[in-house]
């Protein structure tokens, strides 16, 4: 791999040389390197258009890294991954995308990941998106993920897009059974003429399942975004959504919250804020030294931290 794509595994999976534990490095569509352990597996799918990654029940405190790097122009890519994570695991699991064009053609990931979360197993899932180079094609993303959290299961998925992504449509789906829990934390920035469009559905089909759904984007230049989230709150259950946006130059940004109780003892609450940087908050930087343009960028980092 050259000096590029090593810098891009960096930014998205945290990798500096070869990663321990089980991962699965794709670069460029095709298979870069792989690595399994005693408890995680991680095998061609029988149609070859993607993998599975199995863990053991009872798997504990391991890690699993699988990255995707585009730096060839031109190239575009469906793939789909399946998750199958036993009972009573905790393990984490490492993403993400990394796109380098310097060419003239678009460059393509789209990806299709669906998690099968075992009884009583804990998930943490991180996704990062990143898009590098100075081309005139673009780099588009288009992440699917579907999620299936079984009795007394637990999720968590951070996802981060915060540069040079041209356009991308985050959808995630996820249906909970009985005191199952998802919790969602989404950073996202838009800059230039850039376009991102999420949509988050959630059902919550069993007994005392719940889903938090946070969303915090920042929208630059004349980016537009669009936030879409449905929670269904179809037994006891309790669930949250929130979509927390700035709005700078002449971006625009749309917030659709939903939810729609189907049971008499749903607690369902949805809030949505859109605004810009306050004055004052800019004065208050300021005062301490910064110029107007590094504040907002105070502002901007510590908003998205």
């Amino acid at each position: 791999m050259n000096n590029q794509e090593l810098e891009l595994l960096k930014m998205i999976a945290d990798i500096e040389g070869t990663p321990s534990g089980a991962f699965n490095i794709r670069a460029n569509g095709a298979l870069q390197s792989r690595s399994v352990t005693e408890n995680i597996d991680i095998r061609e799918k029988t149609d070859g258009n993607g993998i599975e990654i199995i863990i053991k029940p009872n798997t504990k405190g391991e890690k699993v890294h699988i990255p995707v790097i585009i730096s060839q122009s031109g190239l575009t890519e469906l793939v789909y991954n399946d998750f199958i994570i036993g009972e009573n695991c905790d393990v984490e699991i490492v993403a993400g995308c990394g796109i380098h064009n310097c060419g003239s053609e678009e460059s393509r990931h789209d990806g299709i990941h669906s998690f099968f979360v075992g009884k009583n197993a804990t998930v943490k899932y991180v996704e990062r998106h990143v898009g590098t180079g100075d081309g005139k094609g673009d780099r588009n993303m288009n992440p699917t993920t579907v999620i299936n959290i079984a009795e007394g299961g637990y999720m968590e998925m951070e996802t981060t897009q915060i540069e040079g992504i041209n356009s991308t449509k985050r959808v995630t789906k996820a249906r909970l059974d009985k005191d199952a829990t998802l919790v969602v934390h989404e950073k996202l920035m838009t800059h230039d003429s850039q376009y991102a469009e999420t949509d988050f559905v959630v059902d919550l089909d069993g007994e005392n399942s719940s889903a938090n759904v946070v969303s915090r984007s920042v929208a630059k230049d004349n980016s537009s975004q669009l936030f879409l989230s449905t929670i269904n709150g179809n037994n006891i259950c309790n669930g949250h959504t929130e979509c927390d946006a700035i709005i700078m130059d002449k971006a625009h940004v749309s917030a659709v919250p939903k939810i729609t109780a189907n049971h008499i003892d749903a607690s369902l609450i949805h809030e949505a804020a859109i605004g810009k940087i306050a004055g004052e908050q800019l004065i208050k930087l300021m005062t301490l030294g910064l110029n107007e343009q590094e504040a907002e960028e105070q502002i901007v980092n510590g908003f998205l931290k």
